[in-house]
C-alpha cells in the first residue's frame, strides 16, 4: 500500500514531529492563522493522534475576525497593520486566552499575487509565538518569502508556524 499524502511530503513530515514531539510531554497547541487560511491546522489533523496535541484552531482572515475572534485592538490594525509583529503578537494571546492550549502560534501575511505594498511587499509574513505562563515579551518574527506563487508562500509559511510549535 502506498502512503498518499494530502500535502507536500515535508510538510507532512514537520507535522508528524510537531504531533510526536509535543504528545510525548503532553503539550497542547492552538493556531491563530492568516494567510495560511488553516493549512497549518489541517497539516496537523492529518496525523494520527493529533487530537491529543492540537486544541483548536482559528481562521482569522479577515480583520473584522480578528477583532472578534481574538480580541486584536482596532489600534493595533490601524496602526500597524494586519501583517505586523503587533498584530501577530495580539492574534497569539488572544487565541491562547480563548483556548485551553499551552502555546498558541499566529501567522499573518501577504500571500500575493497582489496585495503587496513597498512597505510589505508579497512575501511578508509574520509569526508570534506565546506560551502560557511565560513572562516578558512573546517570540515574533518578521520573513519576506521569495514572491516565486501564491501557494509557495502559504506552504513556507505553513513550514516556519510548524517549527515554532516544537517544543
Amino acid at each position: 500500500m502506498t502512503l498518499h499524502t494530502l500535502l507536500p511530503q515535508e510538510v507532512d513530515d514537520l507535522a508528524k514531529r510537531v504531533i510526536e514531539e509535543n504528545s510525548a510531554i503532553g503539550r497542547k497547541v492552538v493556531l491563530a492563522e492568516s494567510c495560511t487560511g488553516g493549512l497549518v491546522a489541517g497539516a496537523l489533523t492529518e496525523i494520527p493522534g493529533s487530537s491529543a496535541v492540537l486544541d483548536r484552531g482559528f481562521v482569522t482572515y479577515s480583520n473584522e475576525s480578528k477583532m472578534e475572534m481574538l480580541d486584536v485592538s482596532l489600534d493595533i490594525i490601524e496602526t500597524f497593520g494586519a501583517v505586523s509583529i503587533a498584530c501577530a503578537w495580539a492574534m497569539a494571546k488572544g487565541a491562547l486566552a480563548r483556548s485551553n492550549a499551552d502555546v498558541a502560534v499566529a501567522i499573518s501575511g501577504v500571500a500575493g499575487p497582489g496585495g503587496g505594498t513597498q512597505l510589505k511587499p508579497v512575501g511578508t509574513v509574520v509569526f508570534a509565538k506565546v506560551v502560557r505562563g511565560d513572562e516578558g515579551e512573546p517570540e515574533g518574527e518578521l520573513k519576506r518569502f521569495e514572491p516565486t506563487s501564491r501557494a509557495d508562500i502559504r506552504k513556507e509559511a505553513t513550514l516556519c508556524a510548524l517549527d515554532l510549535l516544537l517544543p
